[in-house]
This record gives structure tokens, sequence and C-alpha cells, in this order.
């Protein structure tokens, strides 16, 4: 009976270490949340923070039973069987309805591996219907730079630079002139990755400030983050700590800072006048502010409001009416040169947000009703009833691919929940762009990251459920409806679409291969392991076999070699050989091109000798030794 009794309180003490210690690594997973988390709320966002969370709130469910029961246990007498069956049934209830709250919210997003670089495969494709948008892509880590998109854009009739002379990417035609002031809409609402790439931004400056002619006009850099929502509820900044660039502290106003000395350029944060409503210049209203239409589009029911502003160079200008010149008090609206720049990236209400959506960025949220309007296709009246953009260009070098409702979708993307993806497109046509962009580049990326359902990416998806807006196919195609009653082409539809996609023809790099066992370590039937590195940094490796022959080249056999995640190397396995068997090797490597490179086995680390166990040129010293050895055993035995 004692030994029993001793055995039974040995086994409740260590049920009850063990209910203890799930209870405490519980409060430990949620002191971590909190202590991550900080004073700064979007960090919630981040998968290493929803998991701690989620340990936590899963812990303490599966805890709370077992500690209940303990006090049950203890107080059983004060409770009939039938009132602890009842409690106990309302607790489980409970922590299944908070399960399911949590587990909801979460939803793929520990499952699916965002932060990492992957290539995507696109593909050229000529309009078979007319009138058409042309769009143009520069695809992979070589190549996503805008000097390579306007160098594309000019191959295929996009010309960059308007001039008398007619060049490369330049002619009458051009988009943008000598003394022209251009204004660059770009995203700040969002650090980390939810911002345009500052490393693009700086290289479109320079390629505006390299005109043939010599650059003679203004750069503007500017957005509305309107003084609310944002990374920190605040609104949107223009010198983020964090910003998507390789450098993480480079913000859009360090890159404007390095071209300060060399061009008339600045940033003006339109969060700053939001709030401000003004007249027009030629109303005799001089003020910096937002110009706010009274009344509703009768079709998508926005108001129309656009900022007006003067410049750190003393420039007036009217996003709608363009530049104001007060001496002879007259507006010169082709002066102004809009190039939309967006990232794109994932909405947790509208699904998708790139060139349409970014011209949230131009109105004034706090005095209009533009945001719940983008349902009904606002954005186009904003586009047709202010500034059609002279460019569009999407930057998908970073992209957040998470599609709602996962907890890592956009607007907001910690470097945590973006995927690589090295893609820079431009249109003049915003919606095309973001139709075939999304389409083709976004969903692609979502599924090469583990997501098997990405219908909210989708622009022909018209089922809003998932976002607590509007399906992306629906408010996309009512904007598409408005620009085109405004006079503008537009489209959706892909049979109206050139898709010019920048042609890869550098083939991939083969470094030296090396061999395990050495070349001179070789014996019979032992298997060589062969190991190279192969990079391609323009449309991805696609595979890599190796090669080899035992009787110089007139015949070959091959093994595909696999990549080794933990080495980067490729590996294949020769299999073992007879003895002094002259074994030679080749590495052949293909990209998603079709390009391809050969080590081609003539090199000396490509050839190695069988060795037999007692080499040939051993046999007769050997042989000659042990003779010796005999006769002199033989001697001494005879001569004792």
């Amino acid at each position: 009976m004692k030994n029993h009794r001793r055995n039974t309180t040995h086994s409740g003490k260590k049920n009850a270490f063990r209910n203890g210690s799930l209870f405490f690594f519980g409060v430990a997973s949620f002191l971590w949340f909190l202590f991550r988390t900080g004073t700064k709320p979007s960090r919630i966002r981040y998968p290493c923070q929803r998991a701690a969370l989620a340990n936590s709130s899963l812990i303490f469910s599966l805890s709370i039973p077992f500690l209940l029961a303990a006090v049950f246990a203890k107080t059983k007498k004060f409770f009939s069987r039938k009132e602890i069956t009842l409690v106990l049934l309302i607790v489980v209830a409970s922590i299944v309805m908070c399960s399911e709250q949590f587990w909801g919210s979460l939803q793929l997003a520990e499952a699916v591996d965002s932060g990492q670089e992957i290539q995507i495969s696109l593909q050229s494709r000529n309009a078979t219907a007319f009138p058409a948008s042309n769009i143009y892509v520069v695809n992979g880590r070589a190549y996503a730079h805008i000097e390579d998109l306007v160098n594309f854009m000019g191959l295929h009739g996009l010309l960059f630079y308007k001039s008398v002379m007619i060049g490369e990417n330049q002619g009458p035609e051009g988009l943008i002139a000598r003394d022209d002031v251009v204004l660059i809409k770009t995203n700040c609402q969002w650090d980390e990755r939810g911002g345009t790439n500052t490393d693009l931004l700086k290289e479109l400056v320079q390629m505006i400030g390299d005109h043939p002619d010599g650059f003679v006009g203004e750069i503007v850099v500017a957005d509305n983050g309107q003084a609310q929502y944002g990374s920190f509820g605040n609104g949107g900044s223009l010198n983020w700590a964090n910003n998507n660039a390789e450098d993480h502290s480079q913000s859009v106003q360090d890159v404007v800072d390095l071209f300060s000395n060399l061009y008339n350029v600045s940033t003006y944060l339109w969060d700053t006048i939001t709030l401000n409503s003004v007249g027009e210049y030629s109303e005799g209203d001089m003020n910096d502010g937002y110009v706010v239409n009274q009344t509703a589009n009768p079709v998508t029911g926005i108001k129309v409001s656009y900022p007006k502003f003067k410049t750190e160079f003393g420039t007036y200008i009217s996003f709608k009416k363009g530049v104001w010149n007060p001496v002879t008090e007259s507006y010169d609206s082709e002066k102004l040169k809009v190039i939309n720049f967006p990232v794109l990236k994932s909405h947790s209400g509208y699904g998708v947000t790139a060139s349409v959506k970014h011209y949230m960025g131009v109105v004034s949220a706090k005095q209009t009703n533009a945001h719940a309007k983008v349902a009904a296709g606002g954005m186009g009246t904003e586009m047709v009833e202010t500034r059609f953009p002279t460019l569009n260009i999407l930057d998908a070098v970073w992209v957040n691919a998470n599609p709602p409702p996962s907890s890592s979708c956009g607007p907001g993307t910690p470097y945590e929940a973006s995927t690589r993806v090295n893609v820079v497109m431009a249109s003049t046509d915003p919606v095309a762009l973001d139709y075939w962009g999304s389409k083709h580049v976004l969903m692609q990326a979502a599924k090469s990251i583990g997501y098997t359902d990405t219908y909210t990416l989708n622009p022909d998806n018209t089922n809003p459920s998932g976002v607590w807006g509007e399906a992306f196919g629906v408010w996309l195609n009512l904007a598409k409806n408005v620009i085109v009653a405004g006079g503008y082409n537009v489209t959706t539809d892909e049979d109206h679409m050139n898709i010019y996609v920048n042609i890869d023809s550098t083939p991939p790099e083969i470094e030296t291969p090396s061999q395990n066992p050495g070349r001179e370590n070789v014996v019979a039937d032992q298997e060589v392991k062969v190991s190279v590195a192969v990079t391609d940094e323009e449309s991805g490796v696609k595979n890599v076999t190796l090669f080899y022959t035992t009787d110089n080249g007139t015949t070959w056999e091959n093994r595909t070699m696999s990549y080794n995640a933990s080495t980067s190397l490729y590996e294949a396995i020769i299999p073992g050989q007879p003895d002094e068997t002259w074994v030679r090797f080749k590495v052949v490597a293909y990209d998603k091109d079709g390009n391809n490179a050969t080590k081609d086995g003539t090199e000396q680390y490509c050839t190695y000798q069988v060795i037999p166990e007692f080499p040939s040129f051993l046999v007769l010293p050997l042989f000659m030794i042990a003779t010796l050895l005999a006769v002199i055993v033989y001697r001494r035995k005879h001569t004792m």
C-alpha cells in the first residue's frame, strides 16, 4: 500500500509538472510575442510573431483542461459530477471557438515560405485583336533595372526621351522632354517591402537626368500616405528607417539627396497638405493643399480630389491642370509628366494593388470617400478627371504574393512576407499592366511559394470572399469601363495585348567541378561524387547533367545532377569502374531560356584513372623483395 501510495504521489507530481510546463511554455511564447511586437503593432504581421501568438493560444488552450482537472480533483466534494461535466463542456466549446478565430486569421501563414527568391517564367505574346496595349517586361536579376527597361521599350517602339534627334531611345514621339517637370508618384505609405523600390527610383532619376539633350527640367518625387494607416498608423514617410532596397536604410529622401547637386530634384509628402482645402491658382489661391470636388461622380460615386503645391524650386504644380506660370497666369499642361511607380502586391481589401489602385496616393482620403469607392471603379474616375499617367512602371523586384485572406497579405509587407522575383514592367495602359502583372507574375509567385488557391489575386475573379472590399476582377473592370468612356485605350483582354519579354541570351556559368575521392585516389569499383557550382542570373538554371565516358569519348553515359541546397552545388555519382579505367566527364547546364554551357571534359580536373589495389608497377618489386626475404630465411635455417 505504501509503495502504491508513493507511486501514485510520484505520478501525480510528474503530471502536475508536465501540465505546469505546458502552461509556462505558453506563457513564454506570449511574453516573446509581446517583447518582439513592442511599440510597433505592424510587427504582428511577421510570421515569427504569428507563430508565437499561435503557440501561446494553442498551448494555453491545451493546458486549461489539465489545470481545471487538477482543480476539480482537489475540490470535487464541493461540486456534483453533472456540474463538473457542464463546466468542462463550456470550457471545451470556448477553446474551439477561440482556436477557430485564431487559426482562421493565420491561414497558411506558417505553411508557406514567402521570404525566398524565385525565378518567374514569362513568355512574349502578340496581340490578335486591335487596338492593342503594349507591355514591356524585363525579367531576371541582371535585367530588372530601369536602364534595361528603357532600352527594351525603345527596341519595341516606345521612346523614353522626347527629342528632335532620332535614336535608340529618343525621337519626336518620346515621353520625356529635356525641360519637363516630371512627377514620380511612388508608394510611401508602407515601409520595408511595402513601398516602391528605392534602388529602382535611383535608376529612374538618373535615367531622366541622362536626357540626351541635357536635362534642364525638374523632378518631384511625391505621394500621399493619407496621414493615417500605414506602417505606424499615421500615414506615409519619404524617409523610412527600413526601406525596399538592397541597403534597407536607403530612403526616398536619401535617393533625392544624392542628386541634389546635379538636377532640380525634390520630394513632397502630400500627407502634410491632405487636410488643406484650396482653390486653383487660376482662382487666385496660391496656397498648397487639395482641390476637392463637392459633387460625387454619378457613375462611381467618388468625390475627385487632387494636390496643388509649390515645389522646393518655386514651381507651381496643379496635378490636374499642369504647371502654373504666375507671370502669364496660365497653365502648361503638357509640361507636367506623371510616372506612376507602384510596387506589385496583394491587398487585403481589394485583392491586388498595382498601377490603378496606386492613385489612392493622389486623392485626399481625409476629405473624401475615395477608398470606399475603389470597389465601384473610383480610381478610374480619379485618373480620367485629374491626370492620366504618362507611363506606368510596375516594380516587382520584391512582391507580396500572399493572397488574401492570408494574414501575411498586403498592403503592408514586412521583409519576411516578401518574395523576390526580379521583374520590372512598364506600359502606358495601367489596366492592362495590372491585369497581366497580377495574372502572370503575382499568381505564379504565389503558387511557387506554396499557395494552392490564388483566386483573390486573379484579375478574372468576381468572387468577393476572402477580401473585405471587392473582388479584384470586379473593381478593375469597372475602372477600365470608366477610363475607356473617358477616351483612353485600356483593356483587360489579353487578345488586345502585345507582351514583350526580354530574351536571355547569356548561358549559365559553370565553375570548376570537384570530385570525391580525389582524382589520384579512386580505387576499383569505388563511386565518385562530382560536385559543381552552376549559376544563371537571368532566367535561372533549368537543369544540369553530368556526362562521363570510359572509352575516350566514343560513348557517353549521363546522370542528372541534383541541387544540394545546403552546399549550393549540383551533384551526381559516377559508378565504380574496373582497375586502370580512364574516366573523363563533362558538365552541361541549361537555363530556362534554352541557353547552355559546357565544361567539356578536356580539362585535367575532368579526368581520373582508377588505380588497382596493388598497381602493376609494384608487382615486380614486391615479388623481388618477397623472394629475397625467403632466401634469407632459408639460409638462416640451414646455417644454424
